[in-house]
């Protein structure tokens, strides 16, 4: 039988105290995913057109491709409209850098960086989870699809920053997320590590031991 257990009251606990990052330091680190994203984008894009030539190419067809070629073309990226290089009437290349890639990006550099993406790393920042104490690999897929959520709502999702006592915005709490200073988070691990070796330093008695035994 499943029943539910109480054991994010003590991570909570062990999360008081860790100071929250600011409204500059998130936007700025969001700009440069953005910007990376972009020149992701754009690398696999000339890929992929250059890909398809040399495959007509191969099959003897040198006369006008049917494809379209690269235009530049406004992408929305989490709610910013990006000026990049995509090939316009193909429905795999549109869902591949509206979806696909900002999806990946944010969402498994996060998990692979626990908590950290490569903007969020330049501004010294990291997300941390409310639920776990490393954030999971849905839960950062999750947030991602979360900036999507933020901009659908035209923006509000972002505004939520300056209303949300722990400047929590949308993809935040869809995620069960804070984004915290990696000062403080640091100053958290170092002490939770003393907090550990003076446990296990503490010599356990005889009589301890056996309590739990003595009291069955």
């Amino acid at each position: 039988m499943k029943i539910f257990s109480a054991r994010e009251t003590e991570l909570l606990r062990e999360l008081e105290g860790l100071e929250l990052a600011g409204f500059w330091q998130r936007a700025v680190a969001f700009l440069i995913d953005c910007f990376l994203m972009a020149v992701l984008l754009s690398v696999l894009m000339t890929l992929e057109l250059n890909g398809w030539q040399h495959l007509r190419q191969m099959h003897g067809n040198s006369g006008p491709a049917e494809y379209h070629l690269p235009v530049v073309k406004e992408l929305p990226i989490g709610g910013m409209k990006l000026q990049l290089i995509n090939i316009e009437g193909n429905e795999v290349i549109h869902v591949a850098a509206t979806v696909v890639v900002p999806v990946l990006y944010c969402g498994v550099l996060l998990w692979a960086g626990k908590g950290r993406t490569p903007g969020k790393r330049l501004l010294k920042i990291r997300v941390v989870s409310l639920a776990h104490r490393h954030i999971t690999f849905w839960h950062a897929v999750e947030r991602a699809l979360g900036y999507g959520a933020a901009a659908l709502e035209l923006g509000f999702g972002f505004v939520q920053f300056f209303i949300h006592p722990y400047r929590r915005c949308a993809q935040d709490r869809l995620a069960e997320t804070i984004v915290v200073t990696e000062r403080s988070y640091q100053a958290l691990q170092q002490k939770l590590s003393q907090q550990q070796v003076a446990n296990d330093s503490v010599p356990v008695t005889h009589s301890e031991a056996y309590a739990p035994a003595q009291q069955a």
